[in-house]
């Protein structure tokens, strides 16, 4: 077995020849996958219904469809994950968007706008999680005179904090005492450290 998953009342385990079996209540079906399943990658079981992600990206439903939840949106392809909640179902796509149908009352099936970078999926009973990757910080130009350091980042990175420590080696890092100054599209921030090396960062306020 390469995988298995929970619904409310019926089981479903991923073979590792692409098959899947299912046990437990199968009123609707949930438990008994589709005949010619195969090339399965993975699996997830909601309420009373069952997902299958198979190898092409595509998705596959079966059990209890009150909600249109056993059936994936039309052209729904390049899928990596799948998730189902009691009554909905959500898909995560290669580009990193999020992909929600079924039971929607409380919007568990509707990303939030512009909901992008997502890496993980997961659907509750009546709600939805998402784990997104952070955007990495912009990159911090630096320029040291004397004992004076000029520091600057892209305006349009609002919200960073520079910090400074003497030693990589050493878990404390300092922030900049004064603020940064917007010129010519940059932040800007000068300061002077009595060391003569210094290491810096940018961090997200």
């Amino acid at each position: 077995m390469l995988a298995v998953a929970a619904g409310r009342e019926h089981s479903l385990a991923l073979k590792s020849d692409g098959t899947v079996v299912g046990w437990g209540d199968n009123y609707y079906g949930q438990a008994t996958p589709p005949g010619g399943l195969t090339n399965v990658l993975a699996i997830a079981a909601g309420g009373e219904h069952s997902l299958a992600l198979k190898s092409d990206g595509t998705v596959v439903g079966w059990g209890y469809n009150n909600y249109g939840q056993a059936t994936p949106p039309g052209g729904l392809t390049n899928v990596l994950a799948v998730a189902a909640g009691y009554s909905h179902s959500l898909a995560l796509k290669s580009d990193g968007t999020v992909v929600g149908w079924g039971y929607n009352f409380y919007r568990q099936t509707t990303p939030p706008g512009g909901l992008t970078n997502v890496l993980a999926i997961a659907a509750g009973g009546d709600h939805s999680l998402t784990l997104v990757a952070q955007s990495p910080p912009p990159a911090l130009a630096i320029s040291v005179t004397g004992s004076v350091t000029v520091l600057s980042w892209p305006a349009t990175a609002a919200g960073y904090a520079v910090e400074s420590t003497p030693s990589l080696a050493s878990a404390s890092w300092e922030a900049a005492t004064n603020a940064p100054v917007i010129a010519a599209d940059r932040y800007v921030l000068t300061n002077s450290w009595t060391d003569q090396s210094r290491f810096f960062r940018l961090r997200q306020r």
